[in-house]
């Protein structure tokens, strides 16, 4: 099984709205996050996100088969965010969005940190950016009853 990433163009917008909207569903049901769920978004921000000049969206690709994405922005030169970032769910728990992370990582080896943000009652994704060298920040922003979000930074050692 080989993963690589590939800069997707607006052509490809179609595909990842939909994918986007597939993986968080479930979470959009389960959490109610609804002004922060990437399911609840538009077309329109998965295009602005494509043409952001100070940003990137990669198709993860397994095998040539489009089985998610992850955006990256940066905050300044040498400090990156990445969100979303989503594994349609049958290939979910093959250690896919890990090597994802860790390929962007590699596309920019001039970065000083990496940060996320996800719900901290989501176990297995705080496993996943933990198991990739994240660590809490101790910031958490309450969304709803049921929703929390947990703040994740890496810095690199270059």
């Amino acid at each position: 099984m080989v993963v690589t990433l590939e800069k997707a163009v607006e052509k490809d917008a179609n595909a990842i709205f939909s994918m986007q909207v597939n993986a968080f569903k479930p979470l959009l049901e389960k959490y109610q996050d609804f002004n922060t769920n990437p399911a609840n978004e538009t077309i329109d921000r998965v295009v602005t996100r494509i043409n952001n000049p100070s940003g990137d969206f990669y198709k993860i690709l397994v095998d040539e088969i489009l089985v998610g994405a992850i955006y990256i922005f940066w905050k300044e030169q040498t400090q990156f965010w990445i969100s979303p970032m989503f594994i349609l769910s049958k290939y979910q728990g093959q250690g896919l969005a890990q090597e994802a992370i860790t390929l962007v990582e590699k596309l920019f080896p001039h970065a000083t940190s990496w940060e996320l943000a996800t719900i901290i009652e989501e176990e297995r994704n705080c496993y996943l950016y933990e198991k990739s060298g994240y660590i809490k920040t101790g910031v958490i922003k309450k969304i709803n009853d049921n929703t929390t979000l947990g703040f994740y930074k890496k810095i690199m050692r270059n």
